[in-house]
């Protein structure tokens, strides 16, 4: 709070919300770095997204994150789009700039930065099984392929959707929608499995994306569910001798890019990192 009293509001908009943790690793990383903000998370249903967006506006709110199922919808609601979420086609947070409400994504750079640091993964030797299409799908697939992945392939229950992303990644390496009947083939010609879908997230931690059986431990996993911090789908998978990369580190890193959006100022990594592992 500053000196006059006034709060400026950072907010959440997602459905649904009470599971996430940003919050907590949001307003720890305010606090350390001595700033006048707080961070609250809104349940928004989805007929309500436009009304939630002008409330930025109207509230004087300096941004929001969007997460599930919000991502792609999101973008209709904003004035303007950085590069990075044009090319995604997905926002995971808005800036408000003096009533201007401008559309950023920071899932996919920090989902290849945490990728390559836990796993040393080649992604220019990799062949990508991505499940979902959504907007956590659009970016760390696009991400993926800017660094090169030599395949990535997209499977999702909604086909024209994993269409519609196998397009958009087809101009910077070979990428395909899949069916989920060809799943057994799939699986065993990867080499890097990512579930971008929200199966498995608490409360339904027993729940698992596709057949465990079909896991192998020539295979890279990577589940962006962070809570619980050890899906089924990953202890499964180390269950088979295959590696795994949970979500923790693209939820940590794409927060910190988005602190640095809303306040001009470096995020402190590690203090956010250990309030979210102590919360764990």
């Amino acid at each position: 709070m500053n000196s006059n009293g006034h709060l400026t509001l950072i907010g959440l908009f997602g459905h649904p919300i009470h599971h996430s943790r940003s919050p907590l690793m949001q307003n720890a990383a305010f606090r350390a770095k001595g700033l006048p903000y707080t961070y609250v998370a809104f349940d928004v249903f989805p007929e309500q997204l436009k009304t939630a967006a002008e409330s930025i506006r109207i509230l004087g709110m300096r941004g929001v994150n969007v997460t599930i199922p919000h991502k792609v919808d999101i973008m209709a609601c904003l004035d303007e789009l950085s590069p990075a979420a044009k090319l995604i086609g997905a926002v995971n947070t808005v800036v408000n700039e003096k009533g201007t409400l401008i559309g950023h994504n920071t899932d996919g750079s920090g989902y290849v930065r945490s990728l390559l640091e836990e796993t040393r993964l080649s992604l220019p030797d990799a062949n990508v099984l991505v499940l979902g299409a959504g907007g956590a799908a659009r970016a760390v697939a696009a991400a993926m392929a800017l660094q090169g992945a030599k395949r990535i392939q997209i499977v999702n229950r909604t086909p024209e959707k994993g269409r519609e992303l196998a397009e958009r990644l087809g101009t910077f390496c070979p990428a395909e929608a899949v069916s989920y009947q060809d799943l057994p083939e799939l699986v065993s010609e990867a080499d890097l499995l990512v579930n971008t879908t929200s199966v498995g997230m608490h409360p339904n931690e027993q729940e698992i994306p596709l057949p465990p059986d079909l896991l192998h431990e020539k295979l890279v996993v990577s589940d962006l569910i962070y809570n619980p911090r050890q899906t089924r789908l990953l202890w499964e998978a180390a269950k088979r001798g295959a590696k795994t990369h949970g979500g923790l580190g693209m939820f940590i890193y794409q927060g910190a890019e988005a602190f640095t959006l809303w306040t001009g100022e470096d995020a402190p990594v590690e203090l956010m990192r250990k309030t979210i592992e102590s919360s764990l």
